[in-house]
């Protein structure tokens, strides 16, 4: 498995690898939790998220445009999610969190501007709406699930492009999120080469078994020979 850049990573990826074998690998390197919460699933079952993280920090507001001129973003209408759309680009994922889960993070328009920008997928720690839009659409959307309460008076972005926490999953900018219908990982920068190539080589490895059983290896006999199960 070999690639130059992040556009033939990605393919590989998605043609080899899915979220149990690279968090297996993960596991074995002794990074344990790097899988965000299950709560955060696809909105379709055969979308496919694999890109870098463009981290964004959302807020409870509880006005639409504050008066209090202590802060000037929240006298922005969204804050700074305007700008936070505009600075993605190519192979980026929108990944967003700190609001409460009671109104959409994203929708239609946001994933219409997302793609003319490059980006390849948005995951959020909230609901997403215009569910029919984004199907039509086929962008990658993972979040709590569907309910079109908009967050324009009730949410504001704060930062972006910033480190931000999921479950206990810090994500940094520019990290690989990679999620399938089983969940969403992120893969820490630092061993990301090591991690991809070993999850292949796992991946190998399983087509290999799964041959093996069905031609009636025991699954005692295919762990003592390879190590897989």
């Amino acid at each position: 498995m070999h690639w130059t850049n992040d556009n033939e990573l990605f393919a590989l990826m998605r043609e080899h690898l899915y979220t149990a074998v690279v968090g297996d690998i993960l596991d074995k390197m002794g990074y344990l939790n790097q899988f965000l919460p299950q709560r955060l699933q696809a909105l379709r079952e055969d979308m496919i998220v694999i890109g870098r993280a463009m981290p964004v920090l959302e807020a409870d507001c509880f006005e639409e445009l504050s008066t209090s001129k202590n802060n000037p973003i929240l006298a922005q209408p969204f804050g700074l999610m305007l700008d936070a759309l505009d600075s993605l680009k190519e192979n980026d994922v929108y990944i967003c969190t700190g609001s409460s889960p009671t109104y959409a993070l994203w929708g239609e328009l946001m994933s219409t501007r997302a793609m003319k920008c490059g980006a390849v997928g948005a995951v959020v720690d909230g609901f997403s709406r215009d569910t029919r839009g984004i199907y039509k659409l086929n962008f990658p959307t993972f979040s709590q699930g569907r309910y079109a309460r908009d967050q324009a008076p009730r949410g504001k972005v704060i930062d972006y492009n910033c480190s931000i926490e999921i479950g206990g999953v810090t994500i940094e900018p520019g990290q690989i999120v990679f999620g399938d219908l089983d969940g969403v990982l992120v893969i820490p920068k630092e061993v990301e080469k090591e991690v991809i190539l070993g999850a292949y080589e796992k991946a190998t490895g399983e087509n290999i078994v799964q041959q093996k059983i069905e031609e009636g290896m025991s699954a005692r006999e295919a762990y003592d020979t390879y190590g897989i199960l």
